[in-house]
């Protein structure tokens, strides 16, 4: 059985306008990673790209729906989402030499690249100490709902994600058309 379709807490949140320097013939929402794209740190930086990580965004999905395991589903529903974001910078950043020593947070950096998605970041962002207790094994850091709530949730935003860098997964706009 499919979830139904979720937003973060707020508002949904719409596609990207067309941002001034995007690729010709570029999807609404996504902007060249040029000289006018938000400068990123190059080793924050994915190393796939935005095809791959979507692909596997939407495999981690499918495996936190099949974990009986609370924790594990959480956990991997949660990074399903982390790669969707990372599709996002890999797609609309410019990487840019950095200093190595400074951590730098996903969903910060996804606020910095596609503000129109800081919702999400923040949403995701909130739930990223309970994903980290969930992975190192801590019984009872999250319940049953709470897991099947983010695994919905980070199905929403992976279809955000897809939507708005042009990557449509076809199951996605049946479910929005129906």
């Amino acid at each position: 059985m499919r979830p139904t379709l979720v937003t973060p807490p707020a508002t949904a949140v719409p596609a990207a306008p067309a941002r001034r320097g995007a690729a010709p013939g570029a999807p609404a929402g996504l902007s060249a990673a040029g000289p006018t794209a938000p400068a990123v740190p190059a080793h924050s930086m994915p190393h796939r790209t935005p095809g791959e990580l979507i692909a596997l965004a939407r495999r981690g999905l499918a495996e936190a729906a099949d974990h009986r395991a609370d924790g594990l589903r959480y956990a991997t529903a949660h990074l399903a989402a982390l790669r969707a974001a990372a599709a996002v910078l890999a797609a609309r950043a410019r990487p840019v030499p950095g200093r190595r020593g400074k951590l730098t947070n996903v969903w910060v950096l996804l606020t910095l690249v596609a503000p129109e998605l800081h919702e999400w970041a923040a949403y995701f962002a909130a739930s990223a100490a309970k994903r980290a207790a969930a992975e190192a094994g801590i019984s009872r850091v999250v319940s049953a709902r709470e897991a099947d709530d983010l695994l919905r949730s980070a199905e929403s935003f992976v279809g955000v994600v897809e939507l708005a860098l042009g990557l449509a997964h076809p199951t996605l706009l049946d479910d929005l058309v129906a």
